[in-house]
């Protein structure tokens, strides 16, 4: 099979429509759904999440929320996304994969995104009173020592969740849980101009119909063959 260019690809209304015959109704009219709540305006990046599990629960935090880009530095604990917690969020959300902390801020600095350390800081922001305005990149650290000092350097931004009790901190994974729902709903809410552009919807139509069809492979073979 012919190797093509994923932009290509993403503009290929044949192709589309060609894949899409293999799917249902239902099935095309809930991606049109889902993508019309999607968004690149946030974005998440967890850095060297130990356990596993915490990396798939956040993973599927931004599927349910909308968010459809996440970032994950693997500079010392390389491990597989665990399938199982994430219960299918790998096909819907796209996982960029860095082995750098430096390469991930100056990937996501390159995209217009603010970089905001989600811990507590003397310069630090409430949740509530966070700026949705302007694209962030939100950034989640270990269990074990939070966010490292290059995030905190690199930081434009600290936001934390307010607290009433004992405890002074959560697992990671809630603690995204929580920040991407009340960030998304606020952005829902807003006149910001947050939604996917035309062509990211297309790109994700494609990856998605690819996603979902089974023998994959044989009908790409056969598509490209006859075109």
């Amino acid at each position: 099979m012919p190797i093509f260019a994923k932009n290509t690809l993403m503009t290929d209304l044949n192709y589309l429509e060609y894949l899409e015959n293999f799917l249902t109704e239902n099935r095309k009219s809930k991606f049109l759904k889902v993508l019309g709540n999607r968004t690149n305006h946030f974005t998440v990046a967890i850095e060297d999440v130990f356990q596993m599990h915490n990396t798939s629960a956040v993973m599927r935090s931004c599927e349910v929320f909308g968010i459809q880009q996440l970032n994950v530095v693997e500079e010392k604990y390389g491990k597989k996304i665990d399938k199982e917690i994430a219960m299918g969020a790998q096909k819907w959300v796209d996982i960029n994969r860095f082995d750098t902390i430096s390469g991930c801020v100056s990937d996501l600095k390159s995209k217009g995104y603010r970089i905001i350390a989600t811990t507590p800081h003397e310069n630090d922001c409430l949740l509530e009173d966070f700026d949705i305005s302007t694209p962030a990149a939100l950034f989640f650290g270990t269990e074990r020592n939070g966010l490292s000092e290059e995030v905190l350097k690199e930081a434009d931004g600290f936001l934390k969740i307010p607290m009433v009790g004992f405890t002074e901190s959560l697992n990671i994974s809630v603690s995204a849980a929580i920040i991407i729902q009340n960030l998304m709903s606020r952005l829902r809410g807003s006149e910001i101009d947050w939604q996917l552009t035309e062509d990211e919807i297309l790109e994700k139509r494609l990856d998605w119909a690819r996603n979902s069809i089974k023998d994959i492979k044989r009908i790409e073979a056969r598509y490209f063959g006859e075109n």
